[in-house]
């Protein structure tokens, strides 16, 4: 390929075939490494690469969160469940930024989804046992799980294994993972 066709946008492979930029992974490498405000721009970009992608979305709420914008956090996560009314894991990042607004009715509703859509078994029993308890403690049943004490931190980002992958290692975010935290899933 001539200099010229690289430099008006044609490709640097020898087959001529443009490349594409993977903004996803991009974005989970900028996210691993703890740079929220690039790994942002790079999943608007994926976005525009897959706008209709529930699992993108699902990244940026937990970026939103992560960088302390629980609105925009929330808008994504209920525009990933238009397009996938049971993504477990936008049901429980959702839940406890609910909770956080003290919006129980809310938390409570996606709680409860969560707990419909997600099997429980594996590494999913932890957090089906987190869920039970916050809503056991929403109804008065029990109380407050000792993580949502005192100002939690559990504002939907952290990661999780996602049920619904079959035991391969990964979180809600499917194949998009970006490694372990606690205290629920997010991701």
């Amino acid at each position: 390929m001539s200099w010229w066709q690289r430099l008006t946008g044609g490709s640097t492979e020898r087959d001529g075939s443009p490349r594409a930029t993977d903004y996803l992974a991009e974005a989970i490498d900028l996210e691993a490494r703890g740079d929220y405000a690039n790994a942002l721009t790079s999943y608007r970009l994926a976005l525009r690469q897959r706008p209709d992608d529930p699992k993108v979305l699902q990244n940026i709420a937990i970026a939103f969160s992560k960088t302390s914008q629980p609105e925009e956090a929330i808008r994504a996560y209920r525009r990933a469940l238009e397009l996938e009314p049971a993504l477990s894991g936008a049901h429980y990042g959702l839940a406890f930024l609910l909770l956080k607004r003290s919006d129980t009715a809310g938390c409570a509703a996606h709680l409860e989804a969560f707990l419909r859509t997600t099997r429980r078994d594996g590494d999913a029993a932890r957090f089906v046992a987190h869920a039970e308890r916050t809503l056991a403690s929403l109804s008065g049943a029990a109380p407050l799980p000792d993580d949502l004490h005192n100002n939690s931190t559990d504002d939907g980002q952290s990661e999780w294994s996602d049920p619904s992958l079959n035991g391969q290692a990964g979180n809600a975010r499917g194949e998009y993972n970006s490694g372990p935290a606690e205290p629920g899933p997010g991701r």
